[in-house]
């Protein structure tokens, strides 16, 4: 038998498009920089793309995949999923020697340090390397008593159990009086928005009006007890003082689109501080079009836990994006091509979502149609890249948004591909246009 024969690329997407054969490093990427760690998308469960990500990171040379952890808990605002890629650093010799400055970069909350023990765990206990017991040391000494307060939790691997591992050293004496209470269980309780909802009892109203009107919620916190409050009846210039005030940066843009759905009165408002982020920014110059994958496969939940699908995450950058564009037409597709109204804010939103049945996903046919009757300088299609048939090249730039984790993808070649779904992506496209 003949076995010298050319090699057929059969690569496809789920759909069944040809899907373009990729690097490890891009294959990572896109594993990593919208993946929710270990919860199922529409056509592959959470442990596949967990164990994709564990086979790629020692594909990748160790600088690329600790700038990809940083990156993903900097710019993507993912948690566990960059924990989960420093894990697997830890095991790989050649990448092991940077995981103590990755990990001590990348904890950013308190809870973190016990939640990476417990992903090292995951498989069953064993020593800790000398490069993790050095990175979570580092990453110990930036919280102060409150923090630790607040997510001192009874888990399976708690605080207490960090330090004795790490054996962290404490800045100073202010810092060794903290951890000695720690280990004691003495921490002084945290004056934290759920401690102070709680001591409030059936007073849910007092308790709110409190924690307004000492500034005492986060950005994230505000937005997602939007309802409790109003269900409590609280003073609405509160809420719309705290909305006007509310810090954005660490808070991704379909929570927004979340909270305006549970409290759909305060809108106006919620659009507003979403919006914040690109207060004086410069616009892209000429014709913009925007292409947003409305199609079955993003009607998939984000979470488990979550009823925001990826199509809102889609919609959060679209809006996000038509701000910053000087001209701009827009269109959803599916198993047709729809132009909707370029309306602003949540109004887009809506135009997008409504515009035609969730169905098939024709992105091939949405482009050509694009490339036949659009003069545009550039491209950008926000999708989960299941396409059912072949994507042309752009007419223009193009720009593959890819807000899933799926293994194959068509946006790459003549296209710009980025991966995730925070307001980064717009940053990312004007560094590719030298903005």
């Amino acid at each position: 038998m003949k076995i010298n024969v050319a090699v057929r690329d059969n690569l496809k997407t789920h759909e069944g498009a040809p899907a373009k054969r990729i690097d490890a490093e891009a294959q990572l990427r896109r594993s990593l920089m919208a993946c929710m760690l270990w919860e199922d998308t529409f056509y592959e469960d959470g442990e596949s793309i967990a164990d994709r990500i564990t086979s790629l990171v020692p594909r990748v040379e160790p600088q690329k995949v600790a700038f990809m952890a940083i990156e993903a808990r900097e710019k993507m605002k993912l948690r566990h999923a960059p924990l989960w890629v420093v894990r697997e650093m830890a095991r790989q010799p050649k990448h092991k020697g940077l995981v103590a400055e990755t990990l001590a970069r990348i904890i950013q909350r308190a809870d973190e340090l016990a939640e990476f023990l417990a992903l090292y765990w995951k498989d069953g206990k064993q020593p800790i390397s000398k490069q993790v017991k050095k990175g979570l040391a580092q990453a110990f000494t930036k919280f102060d008593a409150y923090q630790l307060a607040k997510y001192n939790r009874d888990a399976a691997v708690k605080l207490r159990d960090v330090l004795f591992m790490c054996r962290a050293k404490p800045k100073d004496k202010a810092q060794e009086k903290i951890w000695k209470q720690l280990i004691d269980g003495a921490l002084p309780v945290p004056d934290t928005w759920e401690v102070s909802l709680s001591a409030g009892g059936n007073d849910k109203k007092t308790a709110w009006k409190k924690l307004l009107t000492e500034n005492k919620l986060g950005g994230l916190a505000l937005l997602r007890n939007l309802r409790n409050m109003a269900e409590s009846k609280i003073d609405e210039n509160l809420v719309l003082s705290a909305l006007d005030r509310m810090k954005t940066e660490r808070i991704l843009p379909f929570r927004f689109i979340a909270a305006a759905k549970y409290a759909p009165q305060w809108e106006c408002r919620i659009e507003k501080a979403m919006l914040k982020c690109l207060e004086r920014r410069e616009k892209l110059p000429g014709q913009t079009v925007l292409l947003v994958d409305v199609s079955g496969s993003m009607d998939s939940a984000i979470s488990r836990k979550s009823d925001l699908m990826r199509y809102d995450a889609a919609n959060g950058l679209a809006i996000l994006t038509r701000e910053l564009c000087e001209q701009v037409a827009i269109y959803s597709f599916s198993d047709n091509i729809v132009r909707v109204p370029a309306r602003r804010g949540f109004a887009l939103r809506d135009a997008i979502a409504n515009s035609q049945s969730h169905g098939g996903t024709y992105l091939g046919k949405a482009v050509r149609h694009i490339n036949s009757n659009e003069k545009y300088d550039r491209l950008i299609v926000l999708t989960d890249e299941q396409s059912h048939d072949a994507v042309p090249n752009p007419k223009g730039k193009g720009y593959v948004i890819n807000v899933s984790a799926y293994e194959n993808g068509i946006g790459y070649g003549a296209w710009t591909h980025i991966d995730g779904w925070s307001e980064a992506i717009i940053d990312y496209i004007f560094a590719a246009e030298g903005e």
